[in-house]
């Protein structure tokens, strides 16, 4: 098994579990509602809604980004869209938008090359292996956030 793909399968079970290290994104977003998403729990933080939106800019970004794009750090809006609309529709499109990133960037990853892991991303001084763990670890903090959120709410 290529490092690529050990990478793939961390970010796979950081998404859908089982985890040695406890809930995954997906299991920590199970039975949260559109009410509780949209909830600030603890003053000053964002809330599990604007983490989701949050990641799911992250990998799309990240797959477009495998696939030739430029890497640009997102900032601003792009970095964490907005929540204008918290009704329960636009709850489970959010998620949907959450699977959708993640399919996108795993498949992203299937396609690229493990002998470039070590190669520097164009413009950037750190190699493809550290944005694909960066990725993975990425994840696996901000499900934390959104179970502490959870806790809190």
């Amino acid at each position: 098994m290529g490092e690529k793909q050990r990478i793939r399968g961390l970010l796979k079970v950081v998404y859908k579990g089982p985890a040695w290290h406890g809930p995954s994104l997906l299991e920590n977003l199970q039975d949260v509602t559109a009410e509780m998403a949209a909830k600030h729990p603890i003053p000053g933080s964002h809330s599990i809604w604007e983490i989701v939106a949050h990641v799911s800019a992250w990998e799309a970004e990240a797959a477009r980004v495998l696939g030739g794009k430029p890497y640009v750090t997102l900032e601003g809006e792009d970095d964490w869209p907005p929540v204008k609309d918290t009704s329960n529709e636009a709850w489970t499109a959010a998620l949907a938008v959450l699977e959708a990133g993640h399919q996108a960037l795993r498949t992203a990853m299937k396609e690229f090359p493990d002998e470039d892991l070590d190669q520097l991303v164009p413009g950037r001084d750190f190699p493809w292996y550290v944005l694909l763990h960066g990725m993975v670890h990425h994840s696996l903090y901000h499900s934390g956030q959104i179970g502490l959120l959870k806790k809190c709410g």
